[in-house]
């Protein structure tokens, strides 16, 4: 059964050498397919150019937070104007950072309900970015997002918190960190969500998984989170990914609408 990475950003600089190879070695592991994350417009641009060059790329569409200040309309309406893409799937990365808190809070708030609402008026499922900000992240979905499908991307919690957006219809996405041996939470977290609201992503190049902390993350590495997550929860790897497929179908419908691979 094929694996997909539902978030990558293999767009950026740190694969400009070595692109080509990159997505050999992941289908050489059985990631048959993955999804390019757009932050900003020039990143969902260069998500939807891929997606068009490489058979196994699909993308999102999407402003962070980070850009609150900056973003105009016109960014907004070329967004929207994505989404009819075919091989775009989703809106995102979207959402709240109190960490980097780059944006005032009340600009970022502003920028995520604007998008949600774009992703309701489109029918699209949202990614979203979180970080220092789970109640406002759980309160703006209940106000705002409650029927649009939700992928709480590179999840880092406690229990409580995923079973927050578990109540919300999240799906949850797990990357490297659940691989690391003191992530206690992370570990209880992929133990305890549904099996058929799991989802798992590398974020590459970031959130390396052990043991290749320090180095460049890649789409092929989301293997070993896959791996850890059926160990942690006593199932087989090939079931476990079985499920993660379906999941993906599931909440990224256009995946199954452009792409054979996905009647399996």
């Amino acid at each position: 059964m094929p694996l997909i990475d539902t978030h990558a950003h293999i767009h950026l600089e740190a694969f400009d050498a070595d692109r080509p190879a990159v997505l050999e070695r992941a289908a050489a592991l059985g990631v048959a397919r993955l999804i390019n994350i757009g932050y900003d417009l020039p990143s969902s641009e260069a998500s939807v150019a891929l997606a068009d060059a490489h058979p196994m790329v699909f993308a999102t569409v999407g402003i962070q937070p980070h850009y609150a200040l900056t973003t105009i309309p016109a960014q907004l309406d070329r967004i929207a104007a994505l989404l009819a893409h075919p091989r775009v799937v989703a809106l995102g990365e979207i959402g709240l950072d109190y960490y980097h808190n780059r944006a005032p809070q009340a600009a970022q708030q502003e920028l995520f309900r604007n998008q949600i609402d774009i992703a309701r008026q489109h029918g699209m499922p949202i990614v979203i970015h979180a970080r220092d900000a789970q109640a406002d992240t759980v309160r703006m979905l209940v106000e705002a997002a409650v029927g649009v499908p939700t992928v709480m991307h590179a999840f880092s919690g406690d229990w409580q918190y995923a079973a927050d957006c578990l109540a919300l219809g999240a799906y949850i996405s797990l990357a490297g960190p659940v691989t690391f041996p003191r992530a206690v939470e992370l570990h209880e977290v992929a133990q305890r969500v549904p099996l058929e609201r799991l989802l798992v992503e590398t974020d590459c190049p970031y959130l390396t998984p052990h043991p290749f902390r320090g180095k460049r993350n890649e789409p092929a590495r989301v293997r070993l989170v896959a791996e850890r997550i059926a160990a942690l929860r006593g199932v087989s790897y090939e079931d476990l990914v079985a499920a993660l497929w379906a999941n993906a179908q599931r909440v990224f419908p256009k995946l199954a609408a452009a792409d054979p691979l996905f009647d399996v």
